[in-house]
């Protein structure tokens, strides 16, 4: 068996044109950001979604995106690999809109603005103690 690049990622494609969502394979699971396409070839975040589920997939809420968040042009996909767990799927996800959370354009389509178990383990770094 093949050695992989990375623990979590299988695959990545970044940057594509939001016509070319149908490219990407039924049941892919992993975290999905939508993009907006900015002068300058900058991108800027509109979305970060997951699919972590074994039914539908990243193709199947695109599909639902492209109904329903008008706002964004290209998409980035991070598959993971196939022993990775919703948990942790989801868990990523919860990362990045915490990092998110607060920044303006980032979060104009995101609901979710903070994971329930980080405020669990949230603390102020003052307390952090070195071991």
């Amino acid at each position: 068996m093949p050695i992989s690049h990375c623990k979590f990622f299988k695959r990545i494609a970044e940057f594509v044109p939001r016509s070319q969502r149908d490219v990407i394979p039924d049941n892919t699971r992993g975290i999905y950001a939508l993009l907006k396409k900015e002068r300058g070839g900058n991108f800027d975040v509109v979305y970060i979604g997951c699919s972590a589920g074994t039914v539908a997939g990243i193709w199947a809420r695109m599909q639902l995106h492209h109904k329903t968040k008008i706002r964004w042009t290209h998409f980035s996909v991070f598959e993971v690999h196939d022993n990775i767990s919703r948990e942790e799927i989801r868990e990523l996800e919860a990362l990045f809109l915490q990092i998110y959370r607060k920044d303006r354009r980032a979060n104009g389509l995101n609901r979710q603005l903070r994971h329930g178990r980080f405020g669990k383990i949230t603390s102020d770094l003052s307390k952090w103690v070195a071991l």
